[in-house]
């Protein structure tokens, strides 16, 4: 199979099912892209926040939201992550409008009795235990991070995600105080068309990721 000569009318889409249109689904998926190339313009704090509250609402392991965002803006702040990230990302995270850096806070469980009043007595159950904390963490954060990427296409903006990084280093340098674990970074912006000059690749059939049993 090649991925060079795709064009996205020849993909398999099959819609019947879905309960949103098909400008909706195109927006959030089908036409999306991961954006390489952004178009001047600012992304304000306003729209993420927006983002933020709109994606929130996805389900995470017991309510627990151990997401957490770095918004990188400052040329300053921006030179600093620059020099964490693989060489190849490095002029993408100079070059991008804003960049989120986004993790996991390993110290969620202090939120249970608000988040999850039912659950409250997992915040001292999970005190002790640490270990457990950074692997729910991770997950439920993941798992926050694809509701976040189709949030950003949802109010119109480009992302473009990268994993490329010194993670331990990005954690000294940002997240020392507070305990927080990278997972990877989002360069975010306003885009013109694709947002990249390579063609559309192709995907896996359903039938080729599932199984019934």
């Amino acid at each position: 199979m090649t991925t060079d000569t795709t064009v996205l009318d020849g993909l398999d889409f099959p819609t019947p099912a879905l309960a949103v249109a098909d400008d909706v689904a195109d927006l959030l998926f089908r036409e999306a892209r991961t954006v390489a190339q952004f178009v001047p313009g600012e992304v304000t704090d306003e729209q993420l926040a927006a983002v933020y509250d709109l994606v929130k609402w996805g389900p995470t392991a017991m309510n627990t939201l151990p997401l957490r965002l770095l918004v990188v803006r400052t040329p300053e702040a921006r030179q600093r992550l620059a020099a964490l990230m693989n060489e190849g990302n490095r002029e993408r995270v100079l070059a991008a409008p804003v960049t989120l850096v986004l993790a996991a806070d390993t110290g969620f469980h202090e939120h249970l009795p608000t988040l999850a009043p039912h659950a409250a007595a997992y915040k001292d159950v999970l005190e002790g235990q640490p270990e457990t904390r950074e692997q729910m963490g991770r997950t439920s954060a993941l798992i926050q991070a694809g509701y976040l990427i189709v949030g950003l296409r949802a109010a119109g903006l480009g992302a473009g995600p990268m994993a490329g990084l010194d993670f331990p280093g990005v954690d000294a340098e940002f997240f020392a105080d507070s305990g927080w674990k990278s997972l990877f970074v989002i360069n975010v912006g306003n885009v013109e068309g694709t947002g990249t000059p390579r063609p559309r690749a192709e995907r896996l059939h359903y039938r080729q990721v599932s199984k019934t049993v």
